[in-house]
């Protein structure tokens, strides 16, 4: 694989912020970025940005329909680092988990796990009933990894954008991609001050 690639999905759960800004930070690396997004992102990007659909598009170095189950990121000979779904929601979580590719959003998440390599979800939902969390434990089984957009205070993040992006950068520690925005634990603050 000449340079890294990375499938990104966007589904329609609230948090759409996430995989732009991932798609953003990933922009000026060489990790080349095909982008899944399904017919709900669309309304939720719509619902939670003044974004227009072609902008977030244009951050993707490819944009696939999620109708497209012929693209080449739905065949594990398309070589990738692995995918992120920023957000996932439980619908997409359920499908991914089902084995259910009806979509090319669910079909490379497929992929990604037959290939044994690294699935990210970050769900989007809360509370959570005894359904999901056996979802969740499925798909760790099979290799997944739940990451639920959950801030880390000890930062002391000063903005929302903070927040997502340390998030986001935590996420892309997982792929080992290290973008620059994540404030790393140092120890507690009496130690520092050591």
């Amino acid at each position: 694989m000449a340079e890294p690639r990375l499938v990104v999905g966007i589904s329609g759960a609230s948090g759409v912020a996430y995989g732009v800004r991932l798609l953003e930070l990933l922009r000026p690396t060489p990790v080349q970025t095909h982008l899944v997004v399904t017919k709900s992102a669309r309304m939720t990007l719509a619902y939670e940005t003044d974004m227009p659909l072609g902008d977030l598009t244009a951050l993707a170095d490819v944009c696939h329909s999620n109708t497209d189950l012929g693209a080449p990121i739905s065949s594990g000979s398309f070589r990738t680092l692995g995918m992120v779904v920023a957000p996932c929601s439980v619908k997409s979580m359920s499908e991914i988990a089902s084995g259910v590719t009806t979509s090319l959003l669910a079909r490379a998440a497929d992929v990604v796990l037959k290939e044994r390599r690294r699935l990210v979800l970050m769900l989007r939902e809360t509370p959570l009933h005894r359904n999901h969390l056996r979802t969740m434990a499925e798909l760790t089984e099979l290799g997944a990894v739940i990451a639920p957009p959950v801030p880390a205070f000890y930062a002391r993040p000063t903005s929302l954008e903070e927040m997502v992006d340390h998030t986001v950068g935590r996420v892309l520690d997982l792929f080992d991609l290290d973008v620059g925005v994540v404030r790393r634990w140092g120890g507690t603050p009496a130690e520092v001050a050591r």
